[in-house]
């Protein structure tokens, strides 16, 4: 019988190379603003570049241009996100209880948010006199911080708790204008500035003589008798 040629052996499957997970818009463009907080801390403002920004996101300079147009305008972003959050943390807020703490936890978010975010402040600040853009957003976000703080004021005013006096709105004004420069003061080390320890305690002994005419009064608390034995 003819001879039969042996099988040969099948040669191993090379696996399949697993394809590189896709990297979403959204998260590409997290991670040039992260880049940018974090090149604004190491640099400042006029240190690093569009190059700087697409090279710390992991990503070529035209793709960077598809998501922004320019180094300002992630600047704005940065600060647009900062605004929203300082705008949308949820506060617990009990005037009738205790309006000490309720104006202290009103103060003391906008301070924490930028505290945290201090860089961006500082970006902002020295961006504001030459950015339209900068200014117009910055103006939007004091808009909403004063018609806030009016509307407390009107609410205290209303359950006989501040006394009447000047329009709430315009004496909101006042009281954030005078936050504004003084925190500008405190995250970009200028000097003269308050402390970043006292600047809650500061602000908050000048607003409340100022909704109030002097401190409201602490609420009473029930006392509780002593349990017999």
């Amino acid at each position: 019988m003819p001879e039969t040629a042996a099988p040969q052996p099948r040669a191993p499957r090379t696996p399949r190379s697993r394809r590189t997970p896709r990297i979403s818009g959204e998260e590409r463009e997290r991670a040039i603003l992260a880049t940018a907080e974090r090149l604004l801390a190491e640099h400042g403002l006029e240190g690093f570049s569009v190059d700087d920004l697409a090279r710390g996101a992991g990503l070529s300079r035209p793709t960077f241009y598809f998501y922004f147009a320019s180094k300002d305008a992630v600047v704005l972003a940065l600060l647009d996100r900062v605004i929203e959050q300082a705008v949308h943390t949820p506060l617990v807020l009990d005037f009738a209880g205790d309006p000490v703490g309720s104006w202290r936890a009103v103060i003391q978010n906008v301070v924490d948010v930028f505290s945290a975010h201090r860089v961006v402040a500082a970006a902002a600040v020295r961006a504001h006199p030459s950015s339209a853009e900068v200014r117009a957003l910055w103006a939007e976000a004091m808009e909403r911080w004063i018609a806030q703080t009016a509307d407390l004021i009107e609410a205290e005013r209303v359950r006989g708790a501040a006394r009447a006096g000047q329009p709430a709105r315009e004496l909101a004004v006042a009281l954030n204008l005078m936050n504004e420069r003084t925190l500008a003061a405190t995250f970009t080390g200028e000097q003269p500035a308050v402390t970043e320890d006292a600047v809650v305690d500061v602000l908050l002994a000048i607003w409340l003589p100022a909704i109030y005419g002097t401190h409201p009064a602490p609420q009473p608390r029930s006392r509780r008798r002593p349990a017999r034995h």
